[in-house]
């Protein structure tokens, strides 16, 4: 069965997650018409199909797998939507069932977003400003992860943010604390390769726990950091980030199972 190829950049679309004094976060997304193009570029238009249950709060997504002679179905719940609600909660199931056959799963690696205040327009709360992503590129290994990223603001014609994997980008002063690990600053000194790969991977369980986990997801992550005795960036290795990402995989089924 084919893979899906990974989203460029005129895919994914930017929406506005919290507004504070200093900025405003960015969550990158991708729409239910993206998925339908590339289900039908994959594997064509006539080897898909989706079925709704429990009022479209559930969506199976099967692909018909021409060697075992089946259909072959994932699926997942979305939530409702602001407005259009049956509309907006078929969608979401949709594009997370989507996300279950890989399609755009590569924006969980996206790094915490935080555009400043000089680099858009807030006022009273609000931001009107439309964001795009300019530029963005994955890793070469095949894991769908994202290496480099560029945000413009379409308002403004500027870019707003620039991103490149191991960079060290702190999020801003109101953001919750995380277990403070040991590293020499990288304007003093560059990171060890061992301290660059932590931080990678710090960055990557920090998204995973904001998906996994509605209220204070650093908190939890934090807990988990201290269980596996994560007091420095070189001690974040692969086997600790394994560990620690499956922690959070089992705390989400435990959650569905619960459901």
């Amino acid at each position: 069965m084919n893979r899906f190829r990974t989203l460029k950049a005129d895919e994914i679309d930017c929406r506005i997650g919290q507004i504070k004094k200093g900025g405003l976060t960015l969550l990158l997304y991708k729409d239910a018409r993206c998925d339908q193009n590339i289900l039908d570029e994959a594997v064509g238009p006539m080897n898909w199909q989706r079925h709704h249950s429990r009022d479209n709060a559930n969506c199976i997504v099967s692909i018909w797998d021409d060697d075992k002679k089946q259909w072959i179905e994932k699926e997942d719940t979305g939530t409702e939507s602001r407005t259009e609600r049956e509309k907006g909660l078929a969608s979401d199931s949709f594009k997370r069932a989507c996300f279950n056959w890989g399609i755009g799963r590569e924006l969980y690696s996206a790094p915490f977003i935080f555009i400043k205040a000089t680099d858009c327009n807030i006022e009273d709360g609000k931001c009107y400003d439309n964001f795009t992503v300019d530029t963005i590129e994955y890793q070469p290994d095949g894991q769908r992860e994202i290496r480099h990223l560029i945000i413009r603001n379409e308002k403004t014609g500027r870019i707003c943010y620039h991103w490149q994997i191991g960079e060290r980008k702190a999020a801003p002063d109101n953001e919750p604390e995380q277990v403070k690990m040991n590293a020499t600053p990288a304007s003093v000194t560059p990171y060890s390769p061992e301290e660059a790969a932590g931080e990678d991977r710090k960055r990557l369980l920090t998204q995973f726990a904001k998906l996994a986990y509605e209220t204070a997801p650093m908190k939890k992550l934090n807990e988990l950091f201290i269980k596996h005795n994560v007091t420095s960036l070189a001690a974040l290795t692969d086997d600790v980030y394994k560990a620690i990402r499956d922690e959070i995989t089992a705390d989400i089924a435990s959650k569905k199972g619960a459901a």
